[in-house]
């Protein structure tokens, strides 16, 4: 996987905006990112990894138990960290998928109804 086809599958999502670059550049939806590389002076440094939000810390546990995903630097609970050249497409976008979902779904009322609605991908 590379950096351009996670970005790719971040882009599809209703309401999904790139910001950076800058100390991060993050996928966000409704303000609240979703997906984040770190800043580093060298891009090629920050496009190997990426770092997700899961449905909840026990499923990030079990994912970094299993080796699936790693333990992200500065984040805490249901984030985990990718390791993109080794990453399976269909692995990828659901974790995209569920990444999304669960920021979106913490949103408010008022910030979700702002967004073009949801389609299945």
């Amino acid at each position: 996987m590379t950096r351009e086809a996670f970005d790719a599958l971040c882009a599809v999502h209703p309401g999904a905006v790139l910001s950076g670059p800058g100390e991060l550049d993050a996928w966000k939806v409704g303000g609240k990112m979703f997906a984040c590389f770190g800043h580093t002076d060298n891009r090629a440094e920050n496009d190997d990894h990426v770092v997700v939000r899961c449905a909840d810390a026990e499923m990030a546990r079990v994912l970094i138990d299993s080796g699936v995903a790693g333990k992200p630097a500065y984040f805490r609970g249901a984030w985990v960290r990718l390791d993109l050249p080794s990453l399976p497409a269909d692995e990828a976008r659901h974790r995209v998928a569920v990444s999304y979902d669960a920021v979106r779904a913490g949103l408010t009322k008022k910030a979700q109804a702002a967004l073009p609605q949801r389609q299945e991908i």
